[in-house]
């Protein structure tokens, strides 16, 4: 079995920075992210969950997806494909619908770029946006650590099931 290590995150002024090694091929590892699939592994009942995904996975085309807490809330998130290369690079916007406590209704822009390395693929996410917003950069690393350890062990499982 292959060892993979924790995902790990930062932040500075602006950017979170991400990285995550996944026991899948980049392709595998893109269908987790961009498409309904989301709502399989994105969350746990503690936090919050993932429902509704809906994409046109194109450059210009949008997404959304609704956020439910484990309070009940139904918290809207959407945005923009900006730049679209399968299997190795997404980059989208991101605004949250409602007025989120540390970023409010900012756009942010988030990129997942892939690389395959030995049997697995290395997932690297760049956010951007948080300039003038440092507790929201702290918040979306501690945010991105966990979402990609939610991933590391849902591919982990399907490899092994």
């Amino acid at each position: 079995m292959l060892q993979l290590t924790l995902p790990q995150a930062m932040a500075n002024a602006d950017t979170v920075m991400a990285s995550s090694e996944l026991p899948a091929s980049p392709d595998r590892v893109i269908a987790a992210l961009a498409t309904r699939e989301v709502e399989r592994w994105w969350g746990s009942p503690e936090t919050y969950c993932m429902a509704g995904w809906n994409a046109d996975l194109r450059v210009g085309g949008s997404w959304r997806v609704t956020v439910r807490t484990a309070d009940g809330r139904r918290l809207p998130v959407g945005g923009e494909f900006l730049e679209i290369e399968m299997p190795r690079r997404i980059v989208q916007t991101r605004r949250y619908g409602w007025d989120h406590p540390t970023l409010g209704r900012k756009d942010t822009t988030v990129a997942y770029l892939l690389e395959p390395i030995a049997g697995s693929t290395r997932l690297t996410v760049c956010h951007g946006g948080f300039a003038g917003f440092p507790d929201a950069a702290a918040e979306h690393a501690e945010g991105w650590a966990r979402v990609l350890g939610w991933l590391q062990a849902y591919l982990d499982a399907r490899q092994t099931a």
